[in-house]
């Protein structure tokens, strides 16, 4: 194995149709017209040194070492910032360039210090590389005059531009002495990440590299993307992992863990440890990208938190007792078979993770219904995108966004609703920042005051601060200015939609009642700004939208969804690049969890369990009669614990208990089950209620494949043994087998090629494919051979696109006297999801505790400071956290994040849901916030729940 190779070009690739031919030292070559000459001569195989340029960033030319000589012309160009020309006749190595660039060379030696043997980046330094390059063999300036490279001069006096080494930043440190001024890494942080945190200070010999005014990294703008360090020439920008293990001797490709961006890394090893992620700039979602999550959160893979033997217990108040994988197989197996027996058949279920692989996916929902007999499978698509597939299934034919990444790169106008991408999705927040500063125009529907609406060289045109809870009037509203002034794409419609259809929902959007005016009391969002967001849109020209949790996690999360469906086709906004309708998955499977049959009425490829024909293919394949009745969806479950007809699960990489909605009952829930079985990394808070629990397996442990939020299926690539012993899916199949089925599966390649057998969006999706095309996005068949990067081209799946009526309904969850605030909730960027992975990592210091946003107003009413402790209470429960106070919020609401198990957010949130796919309304709940001297009485009973039920016998101390 060796460093999977990449070539820099230099300078980014040109998408100019039309082709130059000209000539570089001999060698006639073919490029698209606006290639620089330093792209051109790589593509014909010779290397122009160079050290201010990269092809993740646009030509600069500051460091002087590309010169080229050029026949007819005058001087020694750069090459990065010249363009070809037909005809040119061009050399690269000439007697004249050679002794320019030693000079060039020397003087950059002369103020750099020569720790070459005793440096991080010795064996990975682009100045050493171009040193030798150039042939440079002595310095004749010395190295005793001005220079930033010691703390006091021969003389012993201080030296005025020596700066300390900044190590501040919890990943990598910046050494001033070691930079050459290329402006790589302001030119990343510019241009590839969009965070404007680095500048150049100073002028001439002065100048330096400065985070903000002149601050630490870790107290600047930085958001630790990795950006500046993978530009970075030399050691100036080191990881601090390199510092620590040396130089990675080979690489894996594999794919990041965290959101479904899904974006694709070199996880560069020194045998079986990891030296450090890179993000790959052949992967077609983050193109080279990466955030500080995927980037550098990878720590909990090794965190001694970590479960690696199987435990049991008898009561969830006992001790864990540590056992052989034999042995936990063998007690899940007979207690599920006790327990259908003594209850039911039905008195089962598993639920699957949205973080673990395809296979695995797969063969938990194979097993419910193969092994348990019933459709009891739900996924945590439940809680969050649940009514993604059933607003977009019903209003296109197809669950899953339309769009390609990509595509961002070619629209006009972007409606940002619900989501806040630069927290929970930062790389193709970049990549929607970039095109922003194209020109790009942007309208952001949020209740906070999210960055993409005001951040550097980024300006929303239009934000319409909603209450939370009235998407549904809101898009509504859109329409109706649409449809009523005229601004529809009435070709579209009548070639691509049901004509009557639309006839009536244009009829039914026009009504005065859902005018922006009549709306504006309601939804607090002035008409006049709604009426410009509608025709900016209408009349911008590509439009796309793209949202979030903000949209889905409503009581009418699918009607907005329908709502937004309708908006899109009403304006002609599908089927090419730079429109569509976007949702911006939470997680890094949560598509594939959804395309792998992980709801109770739905086979794999989202057919439905009453279909006979569909059922029959799984049957001769499995040998088994399948149920024609849809199974329990997660708050069914818990519910029928409750009444006493639900008593066993299997959770497989879900923490049900901090994620879903309303703690106490889902801790009612569980305690009420007789074998509750959990699978994971960590003792989770779930786990507080388990009788088993399987140690689960990281990303970087297992082979597989995950689906990202552009139906893109990306490899998974094993680059270290399991340190559980497993991998998930091996886990999956000896518990199958312990309850006598009769699998064999040797690799995860062998899930897939059943999972292709067997649905037809995957009919051509292999290991072998995916090895030859890196990548593909579903549906992957004969009729799309090479995967789908845009749907609905000439047509939409179900035929005629469907207009659907979108009745605005109040949610039940309503403010009062007792509760007069809205509680809304989020991400931030450093955390994720429940913060299982990321609290295990240095991510820490960015985000230590969750708090709670408040403006102002709402504070002095209170008596709130910044930073007390307060007290936030609902009607299904409280907690108490500390309050940031910030205008980002509007005056009567309150926002919070929901990473830390002490805080426990969902506590409050109540059991009101989407009325279609029973997804939480975790983005409404009437609150109230007072001041707060310490933990709720909820708090104090929880810790030490969970510190009693973390004891493992035989060890000191509980697991935490």
């Amino acid at each position: 194995m060796s460093l999977v190779p990449e070539i820099d070009y230099g300078t980014p690739a040109s998408r100019s149709e039309k082709m130059v031919t000209l000539t570089i030292d001999g060698r006639e070559i073919t490029v698209p017209e606006g290639t620089s000459l330093m792209r051109a001569s790589m593509e014909a195989g010779i290397q122009v040194p160079k050290l201010c340029a990269t092809d993740m960033v646009d030509a600069f030319g500051s460091c002087r070492l590309c010169l080229v000589e050029i026949e007819g012309r005058n001087g020694t160009p750069a090459s990065c910032t010249t363009p070809v020309a037909q005809g040119l006749k061009v050399h690269t190595q000439t007697e004249r360039l050679k002794q320019i660039r030693k000079g060039v060379m020397e003087l950059y030696i002369s103020d750099h210090p020569l720790d070459c043997l005793t440096c991080a980046a010795n064996g990975d330094c682009e100045l050493q590389d171009m040193a030798g390059a150039v042939g440079l063999r002595d310095v004749r300036y010395g190295y005793e005059g001005d220079n930033h490279l010691k703390a006091r001069g021969a003389t012993g006096d201080v030296n005025a531009r020596y700066m300390p080494k900044d190590e501040s930043n919890p990943y990598f440190t910046y050494d001033p002495a070691k930079c050459i001024v290329c402006s790589r890494c302001v030119r990343a942080c510019e241009e590839v990440q969009g965070t404007f945190a680095l500048t150049i200070e100073g002028r001439g010999f002065d100048s330096r590299v400065s985070p903000g005014m002149h601050e630490a990294f870790l107290e600047s703008e930085c958001v630790s993307c990795g950006a500046c360090v993978q530009a970075c020439p030399t050691a100036t920008l080191t990881e601090k992992s390199v510092i620590a293990i040396g130089q990675p001797e080979h690489s894996v490709v594999t794919t990041c863990a965290y959101c479904g961006v899904g974006c694709s890394f070199k996880a560069e090893m020194r045998g079986e440890e990891l030296v450090r992620m890179v993000p790959w700039k052949d992967g077609q979602a983050n193109r080279g990208h990466s955030c500080v999550k995927g980037r550098f959160a990878y720590g909990y893979s090794t965190h001694r938190d970590r479960i690696l033997n199987p435990m049991v217990r008898e009561k969830i108040t006992d001790p864990w007792r540590e056992v052989t994988w034999e042995e936990a197989f063998a007690h899940v197996a007979a207690e599920f078979s006790r327990i259908q027996y003594q209850y039911g058949r039905e008195a089962v279920g598993g639920i699957t993770s949205s973080r673990c692989t395809n296979e695995e996916t797969y063969l938990v929902q194979k097993l419910i219904r193969a092994g348990f007999g019933n459709n009891n499978v739900d996924t945590c698509a439940r809680v969050c995108h649940s009514p993604t597939g059933y607003g977009l299934g019903q209003a296109f034919g197809t669950s899953a966004g339309t769009q390609n990444f990509d595509s961002v790169e070619h629209t006009d106008v972007v409606i940002v609703i619900g989501a806040n991408p630069t927290d929970g999705h930062p790389v193709f927040a970049s990549r929607l920042k970039k095109r922003l500063r194209q020109g790009a125009k942007l309208i952001v529907i949020d209740p906070r005051r999210i960055d993409l609406v005001s951040s550097p060289h980024i300006q929303a045109a239009y934000h319409l601060p909603l209450k939370p809870g009235t998407n549904v009037a809101v898009v509504t509203a859109l329409a109706h200015v649409i449809v009523t002034e005229g601004l529809y794409d009435e070709a579209f419609i009548r070639e691509r939609c049901d004509w009557s259809e639309f006839e009536d929902w244009a009829g039914f959007v026009s009504e005065d009642r859902h005018s922006p005016e009549a709306i504006e009391p309601l939804t607090g969002v002035p008409a006049e700004l709604l009426r410009g967001a509608a025709r900016l849109f209408a009349t911008g020209g590509n439009g796309s939208i793209y949202y979030g949790l903000g949209v889905t996690e409503h009581s009418q999360g699918s009607t907005t969804v329908m709502a937004i469906a309708n908006l899109a086709m009403a304006t002609g906004n599908i089927g090419r690049p730079g429109v569509g309708v976007n949702p911006l998955r939470g997680q890094n499977n949560v598509q594939g969890s959804c395309d792998m049959g992980s709801f109770p009425h739905e086979l794999p490829g989202y057919r439905h369990v009453s279909d006979d024909a569909t059922r029959e293919v799984f049957e001769k394949l499995w040998g088994v009669t399948l149920s024609n009745e849809p199974g329990l969806r997660i708050p069914n479950m818990l519910d029928a614990a409750v009444d006493g007809t639900f008593k066993g699960i299997y959770i497989q990489g879900e923490d049900i208990l901090q994620s879903d909605p309303d703690t106490k009952h889902v801790s009612a829930g569980l305690a009420a089950m007789e074998c509750v079985v959990v699978q994971d990394l960590f003792l989770n808070e779930t786990a507080n209620y388990a009788h088993v629990f399987l140690p689960g397996s990281t990303f970087l442990e297992k082979d597989g494949t995950f689906t990202n939020a552009e139906r893109r299926i990306n490899r998974v690539r094993r680059v270290m043994t399991p340190k559980n012993g497993y991998a998930d899916w091996e886990v999956t199949q000896k518990l199958a087998q312990a309850m006598g089925l009769a699998w064999t599966y040797t690799h995860p390649s062998e899930i897939m090629d059943e999972i292709a057998a067997t649905t037809p969006s995957f009919a051509l999706v292999s290991y072998d494919y995916l090895e030859k095309v890196g990548s593909v996005q579903w549906p992957c068949n004969e009729k799309s051979p090479e995967g789908s990067p845009i749907m609905h081209i000439g047509g939409f799946v179900r035929g005629k696109g469907k207009f659907i009526r979108t009745e605005y309904v109040p949610t039940d969850e309503r403010t009062g006297p007792r509760f007069p605030l809205l509680l809304t909730t989020g991400r931030i960027l450093s955390q994720y999801n429940v913060g299982a992975q990321t609290r295990r990592t240095e991510n820490t210091v960015w985000h230590e505790e969750d708090r709670l946003e408040i403006h102002p107003h709402d504070a002095e009413n209170r008596g709130i400071r910044d930073g007390d402790w307060i007290r936030l209470a609902s009607r299904a429960g409280e907690t108490t956290l500390r309050a940031t106070i910030t205008d980002r919020v509007a005056p009567g609401v309150v926002y919070t994040t929901f990473h830390h198990p002490n805080t426990q957010a969902n506590v409050i949130t109540t059991d009101f849901s989407d009325w279609a796919t029973n997804c939480p309304e975790y983005k409404v709940t009437a609150v109230q916030v007072s001041p707060s001297n310490g933990p709720s009485d909820w708090q104090v009973e929880y810790d030490e729940l969970s510190r009693q039920s973390r004891r493992i016998a035989g060890k000191l101390e509980a697991a935490e």
